[in-house]
C-alpha cells in the first residue's frame, strides 16, 4: 500500500517490512532514521483490521532490541493464520485530536464504480461520521465534467466538510495549517487510482489516518489495499434508439389473454381505453379468431411481421420459450414481461441461457428486442396511447384522460409504489408511468437516459431499490443532462442499511453504505434526494405545481390567518430567512390592516398574522402585496379555513358558501398563483371537510400542503 500511495504523490512514512518474529531486522528497521527517538511497530494481518484493540500496534524506542521485543509480543498476541508480517515505521509527529487525522478511502461500488470517501479519521472514524451532520464527502472516480470544472466541484464538496475546516485551522485568528489544495490533490489522486485500476485490479484502498503534520503536510500513516476484481460485470449496452417502439408503438401484441378478466385481458381493455387503435392490436391466443374485437394469432411465430411491442402476461415458466421465439424469429422490437420469478437464483439454470440469447442478439444487425421487466406492473404512455398496467382503471380511481398529460415521468422498480403515488396524487397524470421490475434488461438508468431530452417531460420522479452494475453512473450522467436543460429529477433510494459494509470490514464501507453513496452522488448531479416517502411525494407534487418557476433567493414572505401557523413557519425555516417587508409592501399592508380594522390587533411583520377576522378580499390583498414585494423571493400562504370570514366550504352547506365562486378564497388564490412570477405555496391546516378546497387548488396547479410546517 505505501509504495502505491507514494507513486500517487501522497506522502508516506519511511518503513520496513519484517516477515516473521524470528526474522533478522533489516537495515531499514535498525536505528538511524532521523527525526525521532521512537518508531511504530504494527502487525500486518488479513484477520485484524483494527489493530489498536487487538494488541497489534506499539510505539517503541528506535533501537533493534526494542523493535524485536515488540514484534515478538505481537506474534504471541495475534494468531498466525492471516498474519503476513510486521511493519516498522518512523513516527510522524501530528496532532491526533479532532481535525488532525482524516480518512481518505476508495472502494468500488457495483452501482457507481469506484467512489472516494473523505471524512474524520483515526480510531473514532465511524463514531464521528455518524454523529456529525454532513461529516463525509463522497465523490465518484469518474470525472464530473471537464478537468478544471471537475476539480472545482471536488474542492467545493471538500471545503464544505466541518472536519476539513478543523483540519485546515485558521479559525479565530490562528494560522492556517493545511492548504485546501493539498487535500484536493490527495482526493484527486485517489480518484485517478480508481479510474485506472478499479475494479479489475483493485477494489479498495483506505488511508486511515491521513495525518496533518505541524508543517502542513498530509502523510498517510496507515493504508489498507484490497487487490483482485470480482466486481459484477455490466450487461452489453441496450439499443436505446428502439425505446420509441416501446413507448410510442405503432403495433402491439398481447400474449396471455383470457376471455374472462385476467391480467392479460385487463391489459387489452386498458390499451383500448387509452385510445390505442384496435386494428393495430393483436392477441396471441390459439383457437380463437378474435377477442375483444382484436385479431388473434395462434403463436408468436404467426405474428404478421415484427410488432413494435409485445406484452407477455403469461406464467414465468412460459417466458423463456416466448422470449426465445421473439429473438429467434425477430418478432418484436420491444417486450414487456409482466410475471416475476425470472430472477437469477442459485442453482437456477433457465435464466442464464435467456440472457445469453438476448446478449447475442445485441451483436446482430437487428440488435435484438428491448425487454422491460420481469416482475413489473407494466408501462403507461400518454404520448403513445398505451396502458399495459394490469390494474383496472376503476381500482386506480383514475378518470379517462381528457387533459394534456402532465410534464412528468414516473420511473419505478416497484409497480405497487407507482400506482400508490398515482392514487395519492390524482391531479398529476404523468406522461409516462414506467415500472421496470427486476431490470432483467432495461434499467432505470436506461429510461432516464432515453427520456432525458424528451421535450414533453420536465420532472422525473424515480423510485430505485437497487441499480444494475454501473447503471448508477448512467443515471447520474442522465440526471446532469436533465438538470442542464432546466428539468428536475426527484429520487427515493429504498434500502437504508449500509449494505456495502457486509462485504468489507473497513471504515470506508461502513461509514458510506449504498444509500449514503447514492444520496451524495445524486445531489452532486443536481438530483432532489427524498429522505422519506412523504418527502418524495411532497417534492414531486411541489415541483410539478411550480413548473419552471425558480426562487431568486431564500427570502421567505409568509402570511396566515392563524397565529400558531406564523410561529410554526418561523420555527421550521430550514434554509430560508424572514426579511422585513419592503417599504412599498409595508405601506400597502398598513393600509390593508387599517381598512379591515385589524391595525389595533396586529402589526406588520414577517410572518404576517391576519387573524381569523380577515375576509377573502383582505387575505387576497395581503398575498398580492407579498408577491409584488421585490425583497421577497418565495411566498407561503398559511390558511386555517374554519373561520367564518372565509368562503371555503363546498355546497350544499348551512352557510350557503360555494368555494368555487369567483369571489371565494380558493378562486382568488388560483388567480394569484396564475399571475405570480415567483413561487407561491399554500398550506391548508384542516380536516377532511376542506378536502374539496385543497382539491380545487391542486387541480388548478397551486402547490398545496396540509400543514404549515410541512409546507
Amino acid at each position: 500500500g505505501f509504495p502505491l500511495l507514494a507513486a500517487l504523490g501522497i506522502a508516506v512514512p519511511r518503513f520496513a517490512f519484517v516477515g516473521g518474529a524470528d526474522e533478522p531486522l533489516g537495515p531499514g528497521a535498525r536505528p538511524g532514521w532521523p527525526g525521532g527517538a521512537q518508531v511504530v511497530v504494527k502487525v500486518a494481518s488479513e484477520q485484524v483490521l483494527h489493530r489498536s484493540g487487538a494488541g497489534g500496534i506499539a510505539f517503541v524506542a528506535n533501537e533493534a532490541g526494542a523493535i524485536g521485543d515488540a514484534i515478538r509480543r505481537m506474534a504471541a498476541a495475534v494468531p498466525g493464520p492471516g498474519r503476513t508480517g510486521f511493519t516498522v515505521s518512523e513516527l510522524v509527529p501530528h496532532d491526533a485530536a479532532l481535525g488532525g487525522e482524516l480518512l481518505l478511502g476508495l472502494r468500488h461500488t457495483d452501482d457507481f464504480g469506484p467512489v472516494v470517501t473523505l471524512g474524520p479519521g483515526g480510531v473514532h472514524a465511524e463514531l464521528l461520521s455518524g454523529a456529525l451532520r454532513q461529516a463525509i464527502a463522497l465523490l465518484p472516480a469518474a470525472l464530473l465534467g471537464p478537468p478544471d470544472e471537475d476539480r472545482a466541484a471536488a474542492r467545493e464538496a471538500i471545503a464544505a466538510l466541518p472536519i476539513v475546516r478543523l483540519a485546515r485551522g485558521g479559525m479565530r485568528g490562528e494560522p492556517e495549517r493545511l492548504s485546501i489544495e493539498a487535500l484536493v490533490d490527495a482526493v484527486q489522486a485517489l480518484r485517478a487510482l480508481g479510474r485506472a485500476l478499479a475494479p479489475d485490479a483493485l477494489t479498495e484502498c483506505e488511508i486511515n489516518p491521513l495525518a496533518v503534520t505541524p508543517d502542513g503536510r498530509l502523510v498517510a500513516l496507515d493504508v489498507l489495499v484490497k487487490l483482485d476484481g470480482g466486481a459484477a460485470t455490466p450487461a452489453p449496452p441496450r439499443p436505446l434508439h428502439k425505446l420509441p417502439h416501446l413507448l410510442t408503438p405503432r403495433t402491439v401484441a398481447v400474449m396471455g389473454v383470457s376471455e374472462s378478466m385476467n391480467p392479460g385481458r385487463i391489459i387489452v381493455e386498458n390499451l383500448l381505453s387509452a385510445g390505442f387503435d384496435r386494428e393495430r392490436l393483436l392477441v396471441v391466443k390459439p383457437g380463437v379468431a378474435s377477442l375483444a374485437g382484436c385479431l388473434c394469432v395462434p403463436d408468436i411465430g404467426s405474428l404478421p411481421g415484427r410488432v413494435d411491442l409485445l406484452v407477455l402476461a403469461i406464467s414465468a415458466a412460459q417466458v423463456p420459450a416466448a422470449l426465445g421465439a421473439v429473438i429467434d424469429g425477430r418478432k418484436a422490437e420491444s417486450v414487456v414481461v409482466i410475471p416475476g420469478g425470472l430472477e437469477e437464483k442459485q442453482g437456477e439454470g433457465s435464466v442464464l441461457p435467456l440472457h445469453q440469447a438476448l446478449h447475442a442478439s445485441r451483436a446482430t444487425d437487428w440488435q435484438g428486442p428491448l425487454v422491460n421487466g420481469g416482475n413489473c406492473l407494466g408501462v403507461r404512455s400518454r404520448p403513445g396511447r398505451i396502458d399495459t398496467l394490469f390494474i383496472p382503471a376503476s381500482k386506480l380511481g383514475r378518470e379517462a384522460a381528457r387533459q394534456p398529460p402532465a410534464r412528468v415521468a414516473l420511473l419505478s422498480q416497484s409497480g405497487a409504489f407507482a400506482i400508490t403515488i398515482g392514487n395519492r396524487l390524482p391531479w398529476i397524470d404523468p406522461a409516462y408511468v414506467i415500472t421496470c421490475g427486476n431490470q432483467f434488461d432495461l434499467t432505470i438508468g436506461d429510461y432516464l437516459t432515453g427520456l432525458a431530452d424528451d421535450p414533453g417531460v420536465d420532472l422525473f420522479a424515480v423510485y430505485v431499490e437497487g441499480f444494475r452494475p454501473l447503471d448508477g453512473q448512467r443515471f447520474l450522467a442522465a440526471a446532469r443532462r436533465v438538470r442542464d436543460r432546466g428539468g428536475r429529477v426527484v429520487l427515493y433510494r429504498a434500502g437504508r442499511t449500509a449494505a456495502g459494509a457486509a462485504a468489507s470490514a473497513s471504515h470506508t464501507a461502513s461509514i458510506a453504505g449504498d444509500h449514503a453513496v447514492t444520496a451524495a452522488l445524486a445531489r452532486q448531479a443536481g438530483v432532489v434526494v427524498a429522505g422519506s416517502l412523504d418527502e418524495f411525494e411532497d417534492a414531486v407534487a411541489l415541483l410539478h405545481a411550480l413548473g419552471g418557476r425558480r426562487a431568486a433567493g431564500r427570502r421567505l414572505g409568509a402570511v396566515s390567518n392563524a397565529g400558531f401557523e406564523c410561529v410554526a413557519i418561523a420555527d421550521t425555516l430550514g434554509g430560508f430567512t424572514l426579511p422585513p417587508f419592503g417599504g412599498d409592501a409595508r405601506a400597502r399592508l398598513d393600509r390593508l390592516l387599517a381598512h379591515a380594522k385589524l391595525d389595533a390587533l396586529v402589526d406588520v411583520h414577517n410572518p404576517l398574522d391576519l387573524t381569523p377576522m380577515a375576509d377573502d378580499a383582505a387575505c387576497e390583498e395581503a398575498v398580492a402585496a407579498l408577491l409584488d414585494d421585490p425583497s421577497i423571493d418565495v411566498v407561503l400562504v398559511g390558511n386555517v379555513p374554519l373561520t367564518p370570514a372565509l368562503h371555503t366550504l363546498a355546497p350544499p352547506n348551512p352557510r350557503g358558501e360555494d368555494l368555487a365562486a369567483a369571489d371565494s378564497w380558493g378562486p382568488r388564490l388560483v388567480r394569484l398563483h396564475a399571475t405570480a412570477r415567483k413561487p407561491l405555496v399554500v398550506a391548508i391546516h384542516a380536516g377532511a371537510l376542506y378536502d374539496p378546497l385543497a382539491d380545487l387548488l391542486r387541480r388548478s396547479g397551486v402547490p398545496v400542503f396540509r400543514a404549515a410546517d410541512r409546507a
